[in-house]
């Protein structure tokens, strides 16, 4: 079964920079409409859910001046060119949190804003990794901490915790361990 797709009339590529482009398109959806788009052109994410032996997972906290505040997330980074999903999973958890997985397992893969952009997000978890220094980037300050899921529960009802693919991660991992698989 293929899907419909919609036919491209006018592509004009307003901006491009190191982490996202801007076009605006004109097309025709199936059904017949006919819009101009503005889309979001990213190379994909990567994000990875690291439990310890104990069943704690890491996060990282950072400023995030679109949001203008410091949040709680995921070890998580964008794809280089060329770069698998693994890799880019791989080298951010080292980079962030100085954790060297020796196995990934992919949890999700999702569309982050799929009305406007064309960002795909890989999910990972690994509970199998060792202990190396972090590398993180120049401009990166991160806050590191280990949660329990009492706290991780805790921070999510309060709304500590509010970015989408560690939310999803989480729901995820709060499923896993309700269904008992470890």
């Amino acid at each position: 079964m293929s899907e419909e797709r919609a036919r491209l009339l006018s592509h004009r590529r307003i901006y491009e920079g190191k982490v996202l482009a801007l076009d605006v398109e004109e097309v025709e959806e199936p059904g017949g409409v006919r819009a101009q788009r503005e889309v979001v052109r990213h190379r994909g994410s990567v994000a990875v859910l690291a439990v310890d032996d104990q069943g704690r997972v890491v996060l990282v906290r950072q400023y995030r001046h679109p949001v203008e505040q410091r949040v709680w997330e995921l070890p998580a980074g964008r794809l280089d060119a060329g770069e698998e999903p693994e890799q880019a999973a791989c080298r951010e958890l080292e980079e962030e949190v100085g954790l060297k997985p020796q196995s990934l397992e992919k949890i999700g893969f999702f569309y982050t804003t799929p009305g406007f952009c064309d960002e795909a997000m890989h999910l990972f978890r690994t509970s199998d990794f060792t202990p190396v220094p972090p590398r993180p980037q120049e401009d990166e300050r991160l806050e590191i901490r280990w949660f329990t899921s009492q706290q991780i529960r805790g921070m999510m009802d309060t709304g500590d915790i509010r970015e989408g693919k560690t939310l999803v991660a989480l729901l995820l991992e709060e499923r896993r361990r309700r269904e008992g698989s470890r």
